[in-house]
């Protein structure tokens, strides 16, 4: 686990913005199972793509796009363990991934951003492909 006070800022970055932080497998379970609507969870991570190019992503399309999704919902790797678990459990078949991004439209996974696809990719070019699914879904 990162200390808290190292990751807080990180953590901040989404929360600042909207997002619910999921600290628990139940946290995650429980949301799921009763949200009707879409859910975006966000896989929060310490690594130079999240910083640089993840959470900038995630903060350009939520200020660009027309339609958004009903609840911001983010997890942190390596501290919110349990939490992550049960998201890379509902997002399976796709491999564990952090950074990761997971739109969920009444529980179901609709859409999936692994690790490679925000590796080598800017922030506005994150932030313009989530605008196009957020159109989409929500």
């Amino acid at each position: 686990m990162y200390p808290e006070e190292l990751i807080a800022p990180m953590r901040a970055e989404l929360t600042e913005v909207g997002f619910k932080e999921f600290r628990s497998a139940q946290d995650v379970e429980d949301h799921l199972k009763e949200h009707k609507g879409t859910t975006f969870m966000v896989v929060n991570s310490v690594c130079g793509c999240a910083a640089g190019a993840a959470r900038p992503g995630v903060r350009t399309a939520l200020e660009k796009a027309s339609k958004k999704p009903d609840i911001l919902a983010t997890v942190f790797a390596g501290n919110d363990a349990d939490a992550v678990a049960k998201f890379r459990e509902m997002t399976l078949p796709y491999p564990p991934s952090s950074p990761a991004m997971a739109l969920f439209k009444d529980g179901e996974l609709v859409h999936f951003i692994e690790r490679h696809h925000i590796e080598g990719r800017n922030a506005q070019m994150i932030g313009e492909h989530l605008v196009e699914v957020f159109e989409h879904f929500c």
